[in-house]
This record gives structure tokens, sequence and C-alpha cells, in this order.
């Protein structure tokens, strides 16, 4: 199955991984409380942004995306979840796993 979208910042026509990658950000960046008339969506990904770099808060930012993202994300499935740097030394979710027609996916999305 494919899904057509745009990207939010060009306009321009985006693929079906760019497009769920892009919501996957949205999903991830929006802090629970803050949509007025969508209260619940989001994540808690927010409440954590102080938190010591260990393995505790990693354990905690992988469970705030799985979480949020099985609520609000429909078109994938995840099977991983890593939070490491990337080559910039910025702190980076990994995704894989697989969109709901069985093909595999990833994806990259800056903690910041």
């Amino acid at each position: 199955m494919t899904y057509s979208g745009f990207d939010k910042k060009t306009g321009m026509a985006i693929s079906d991984d760019a497009h769920i990658t892009q919501s996957m950000y949205d999903i991830l960046h929006t802090p629970i409380g803050s949509r007025v008339m969508r209260r619940e969506y989001g994540s808690l990904l927010s409440e954590l942004i102080d938190e010591p770099d260990n393995k505790a808060t990693r354990l905690k930012v992988m469970s705030a995306c799985y979480m949020a993202l099985m609520r609000w994300e429909p078109r994938i499935s995840l099977q991983r979840i890593e939070v490491k740097p990337d080559e910039n030394n910025v702190p980076t979710l990994y995704f894989q796993g697989t969109k709901t027609d069985n093909q595999p996916f990833t994806a990259e999305i800056p903690r910041g």
C-alpha cells in the first residue's frame, strides 16, 4: 500500500517512507497535552530532555517512542529502536520495523 503526502516544509509530494518519517517526527516532538483539540496526541519525549545520558534514560526514551508511535502511527510496526549519537554527536533515534504491507521500514530522527 502506498501513501501520498506532502513535505511540510516545501509543499512538494513525498514518498511513503518520507511521509511516515515526517509523521513520526511530528508525533515524537509534540508534547502530550500541547494540541488544543487533541490533548492526548504526542509523546513523553519532551519530559526526558534534561535527563542524564545513561542506560535508564535511553530505555525511557525508547519506551516513550514505542508507546507514542504504536498509538498514533498505524502504518508501521516497530521491531527495534536505538538511541545513539550520529556522526555530529547529536542524539538520534534509529527505528527498524515493517509497514502494514510487510515491507521493511527504517527511519532516523534527531532527538533534539
